[in-house]
C-alpha cells in the first residue's frame, strides 16, 4: 500500500481541474447580482430555431436564467417553418419592407404553425428541465391587440394583408405566470382591434413592445448575423454599443431584414428598457455569453443618457 506524505497532499501545485469552472462562476457574479429579479425578454428566431443543437442550447440558457433568479419571457416567430408550410399548401411566400405578406389563407397557416407547432416544440424543450414553460399567443387574455399595418415603400402605403401593428398590450397573464415562477412562451399573433380576425405580428416588433410594457431590464434578439455591422458589406466589423439616437440615424441605411430588429431595439430602449441587444443565435449559449461574461457578443443599444454618461 502506498501512503502519500502529508506535505505532498498539501502541495500548492496540485492541479485543480474544476478551477476554471469556479472562475467562470465568479466572473458571472456581478451580472447575476445586477439582473436578479429582473425581466428579460428574448426573441427566439433564426438558425437557433431550426438547428437541433442550437434549440437545445437555447432552452438550457433560458432555464439557467430562470434558476439564476431572472424572469425570462420568450417571444417567437417561425419564419422557416411558416415558409415550408405555405409551400406545402401551395401558397407563395412574399416579403415587402422586411415583413411577410399575409393573405387570409396564409394567416390560417401562420396561426397553425406558430401556435400548434413552433410554440409546442419550444415549450416541450424548456419543460425537459422541469414544469416551467407555459405557451400562449398574443390572442390569449388580450395580451396583444393590433390593427392593420401598412408599411411605406417609396413614399406609398402598401397593403401586405393581415399583418398587424400593435396598438395595445395587456401584460396581466404574463405577469401572473412570472409571479408563479413560470416561463411564458408567446407566439407573435395578435387579436384584431377592429374585427374578429387575428393578425400576424413581426416577432421582433412584438418582443420589443412586450419588453417595454413589462418594464424589462433587457431585450435580446437572436438573429443569424454577429450583430450590426459598421459598414456592411465593405466591413464585417460589428458595432458593439450605440445609443438610441445613433441607431435612429443608421436605420435608413440598414437592410430590410435588419430594420424590424433594430426598430424594435430602438422602441424598447425609448420605452424604458435598459438595454436592447442583437446577438448571434448561431453561437451556442449566446444568451449566457452576452449576459454573464465580460466580453459579451453582438450589438447593444442603450438609451441616450447612458451613452452620454
Amino acid at each position: 500500500m502506498t501512503v502519500n506524505h502529508p506535505e505532498e497532499r498539501k502541495s500548492p501545485t496540485r492541479k485543480h481541474t474544476a478551477l476554471p469552472k469556479a472562475q467562470i462562476l465568479v466572473e458571472a457574479l456581478p451580472w447575476l447580482t445586477r439582473h436578479h429579479g429582473k425581466t428579460v425578454v428574448i426573441k427566439f428566431g433564426g438558425n437557433a430555431m431550426v438547428d437541433e443543437d442550437l434549440k437545445a442550447a437555447f432552452a438550457q440558457d433560458v432555464v439557467f436564467l430562470r434558476h439564476a433568479g431572472l424572469k425570462p419571457v420568450v417571444v417567437h416567430g417561425g419564419g422557416p417553418q411558416i415558409s415550408r408550410a405555405l409551400d406545402r399548401h401551395g401558397i407563395v411566400s412574399e416579403f415587402k419592407a422586411g415583413l411577410r405578406v399575409t393573405t387570409e389563407d396564409a394567416m390560417d397557416v401562420v396561426r397553425m404553425v406558430l401556435a400548434g407547432q413552433v410554440q409546442r416544440e419550444l415549450v416541450g424543450l424548456l419543460n425537459r428541465h422541469g414544469p416551467l414553460a407555459v405557451g400562449l399567443t398574443g390572442e390569449d387574455a388580450h395580451t396583444l391587440t393590433a390593427t392593420k399595418h401598412q408599411p411605406e415603400i417609396d413614399g406609398e402605403l402598401v397593403d401586405i394583408g393581415r399583418v398587424g401593428q400593435i396598438t395595445d398590450i395587456d401584460t396581466g397573464a404574463i405577469e401572473a405566470l412570472l409571479a408563479d415562477g413560470r416561463i411564458p412562451v408567446v407566439s407573435s399573433i395578435a387579436r384584431s382591434q377592429d374585427d374578429h380576425h387575428v393578425y400576424n405580428v413581426n416577432a421582433d416588433t412584438a418582443a420589443a413592445a412586450l419588453a417595454a410594457a413589462l418594464g424589462a431590464e433587457t431585450l435580446m434578439v437572436l438573429t443569424d448575423v454577429e450583430g450590426l455591422y459598421e459598414d456592411w458589406p465593405d466591413s464585417d466589423e460589428v458595432i458593439s454599443r450605440l445609443t438610441a439616437s445613433q441607431l435612429e440615424k443608421l436605420l435608413p441605411e440598414l437592410s430590410s431584414g435588419m430594420v424590424p430588429k433594430m426598430e424594435g431595439c430602438l422602441h424598447a430602449v425609448r420605452g424604458g428598457v435598459n438595454t436592447a441587444r442583437v446577438i448571434d443565435g448561431r453561437v451556442q449559449h449566446s444568451i449566457l455569453l452576452e449576459i454573464f461574461t465580460d466580453e459579451g457578443i453582438g450589438t447593444m443599444v442603450v438609451p441616450d443618457e447612458q451613452g452620454e454618461s
